[in-house]
């Protein structure tokens, strides 16, 4: 992990992420939170709202008003400090995260189709080396195009999203000699398959104004699909000509050496609503990645060209909450505010060292006027780290940005 100790941190264009870490594995995962749930640490399993899109656990679905169409999309910036023993960087990020919507089939019955990243890679920095200097760069990450359906019976909820999962990873390594001449090496994973995800819940009423609802959402492990290579460039060229085309030194596809992980998801969360509103959650994590290969790629004569990996269990736990002050009161009195916090046990596995992340969150909501369409705006602090060795320390300050539209689509109006 020399390269990341010595990592002079860039923005990645286009990315959200921008960090070393992410140059392993699949990148940095996410847990397919809106703006509204990143406000409140990530929680959702036991979401259950009318008025927001849930992608966590699809048996929210039927949980939308039967007259209602919602969409929502969300974009986030980031700002971020890193140390290790060379010093301090920094660095930005962001750009568009998600776009989901939301509408009812019928009274007991409701869908979502949208875009939620799954996985995402941004880095670049340099280091010295013998004989010369070396690059790496990377972009790419995997995103999830889903189509999700969800019906209720009384208070229990089921539902189940099918996705399809694409995306291409980019791995690039410089390799610059002392003496001017360059190389590149590049590692790509192009991922094209499909995913599944179930979900329940069950809400019980504890009284007029206070109910539980308990969630649980599971994912079954998959091998990817798609293929993966190793190419090698000269980049120095003779005078007069140009560079010669790149080499593929190793192949393969990815089925059967490729893994998602076998997930589980549970929450617990209560709600009062009088004149006050007031709800809380709590979710744990798990994703079993310790059982999930990450093969070597090898060229013809069995020669190891890219590293494979072993994984670590990722595990999460995420808390958080949302205060109306007053339900039916004036503009302020309706505005919602957020708080959350999480902590996570990554699935990367650096040297033995483990990736572990913290953080906290608040955020608000502003409803445009004449409507119920909603503007999401956040604010969070993240700390990641490897453990027990330290190797790169960051700190992001993200600014979450969400709109969700809420249309009354179905809705037959009198004629007089």
């Amino acid at each position: 992990m020399a390269a990341v100790a010595t990592a002079s941190i860039v923005s990645t264009a286009g990315a959200d992420v921008n960090t070393p870490y992410s140059m392993y594995g699949y990148g940095v995962i996410g847990d397919r939170a809106t703006s509204m749930q990143s406000q409140m640490g990530g929680i959702g399993y036991a979401m259950q709202s009318g008025r927001q899109i849930n992608v966590m656990n699809p048996a929210s679905y039927a949980s939308i008003d039967s007259l209602t169409f919602l969409w929502d999309m969300g974009a986030n910036m980031n700002m971020q400090w890193s140390k290790d023993d060379s010093g301090k960087t920094h660095g930005y990020g962001g750009g568009l995260d998600y776009v989901t919507m939301e509408f009812p089939l019928s009274k007991y019955m409701g869908m979502s189709i949208g875009m939620v990243p799954v996985t995402q890679v941004g880095y670049a920095f340099g280091d010295e080396i013998k004989y010369g200097a070396r690059q790496n760069q990377g972009s790419g990450g995997i995103t999830e195009a889903y189509a999700g359906v969800s019906g209720k019976i009384k208070g229990l909820s089921i539902g189940v999203n099918v996705s399809y999962d694409f995306g291409t990873i980019q791995n690039d390594v410089y390799a610059t000699a002392t003496g001017g001449s360059q190389s590149l090496f590049e590692q790509i994973m192009e991922i094209r398959d499909w995913n599944v995800v179930a979900g329940l819940q069950y809400r019980q009423p504890i009284n007029r104004y206070n109910s539980v609802t308990v969630g649980a959402t599971y994912s079954p492990k998959k091998s990817f699909h798609g293929n993966t290579w190793m190419t090698i460039q000269s980049l120095t060229s003779s005078s007069g000509s140009t560079a010669p085309a790149p080499d593929t030194v190793a192949s393969c596809s990815m089925k059967g050496k490729y893994y998602s992980p076998q997930s589980f998801g549970i929450g617990v969360a209560y709600t009062h609503e009088k004149v006050h509103r007031i709800s809380v959650e709590a979710d744990f994590t798990l994703q079993q990645w310790s059982k999930a290969p990450f093969s070597s790629l090898v060229d013809a004569e069995g020669q190891v060209v890219f590293e494979g990996m072993k994984f670590a269990d990722r595990q999460k736990i995420a808390v958080g909450g949302e205060y109306i002050h007053n339900i039916r009161g004036s503009y302020f009195e309706r505005m919602p505010w957020r708080l959350g916090a999480f902590y996570t046990d990554d699935y990367l596995k650096i040297q033995g060292n483990r990736m572990k992340e913290y953080g906290v969150s608040l955020g608000t909501g502003f409803t445009a006027p004449g409507g119920k369409t909603m503007i999401n705006f956040g604010l969070e602090w993240r700390h990641r780290q490897s453990s027990p060795v330290n190797l790169l320390s960051e700190n992001y300050f993200n600014i979450m940005l969400g709109v969700n539209f809420n249309e009354v689509w179905f809705f037959k109006r009198k004629i007089n």
